[in-house]
């Protein structure tokens, strides 16, 4: 009964992927909430999370069906996405880790963040995330996991995100996930972002692109964004498929 299930979902997804009505309300809703910081409204145990529900959702489904030992985060900010990982590492019961990257964690989130149950899976880095110094406690910490999940979700530039793409994606085996967001800048007006390092031509979405030229070991599952519809990281949900 369960096959006949997720083969009928699968059926919809396609046909939700094909409909370009859908797809065009679907890009006119994320820019008009965009404009009221939709992202900002959400917490997870307590803490802002600023991610869209729906990729909340679809990194529970990757964390579940992977089962990572290690979560690494490049970006912090409030902590949420931190708490909401390893709360599901503590959901899977086994002794999983998460290791946040920011190049500012400000005091009061350290604070908050330190004194949340679940920071006894968290270990914070304070540093860029394409630091060597930061790269190597990264790469220590990383000694004897057999499956970690990259996220990347600080420096929005091109170049940065590239940078990340070359440096952590050695980390990510076969049938896990390295997850870029904040793609979705690419498909966003020209004017959208007039106080930020990144926009159109410059951005998560280009250097995903290009990391994926002359990289054979990923590949864009298009399934995930596909039943999402709403997500801030079209293409960016890439699937390790070689060692």
């Amino acid at each position: 009964m369960l096959e006949e299930f997720k083969k009928r979902n699968l059926q919809y997804v396609n046909k939700m992927r094909d409909d370009k009505l859908l797809d065009g309300l679907t890009k006119q809703w994320f820019i008009l909430s965009s404009r009221y910081e939709y992202s900002y409204h959400f917490s997870w145990l307590g803490r802002p999370i600023i991610q869209f529900p729906q990729d909340i959702i679809g990194m529970q489904e990757i964390i579940w069906q992977t089962q990572p030992d290690l979560i690494i985060e490049t970006g912090i900010a409030h902590g949420g996405s931190l708490i909401f990982y390893a709360s599901l590492l503590e959901l899977i019961g086994e002794d999983g880790q998460v290791v946040g990257i920011d190049i500012d964690i400000r005091n009061h989130n350290r604070i908050e963040i330190e004194k949340h149950p679940m920071f006894r899976r968290i270990t914070m880095i304070q540093g860029s995330s394409v630091d060597d110094k930061v790269l190597r406690q990264v790469y220590e910490l990383a000694r004897g996991r057999k499956k970690i999940l990259v996220v990347l979700d600080s420096n929005h530039s091109h170049s940065h995100v590239h940078h990340e793409l070359v440096l952590y994606s050695p980390l990510v085996k076969k049938n896990s996930y390295l997850v870029v967001f904040d793609t979705v800048i690419e498909d966003m007006p020209e004017d959208f972002f007039p106080d930020r390092p990144w926009g159109k031509g410059n951005n998560p979405k280009t250097a995903v692109r290009e990391f994926l030229r002359t990289n054979d070991r990923f590949v864009v599952d298009k399934e995930i964004e596909s039943k999402l519809l709403i997500t801030v990281a079209p293409e960016g949900y890439l699937r390790c498929i070689k060692d």
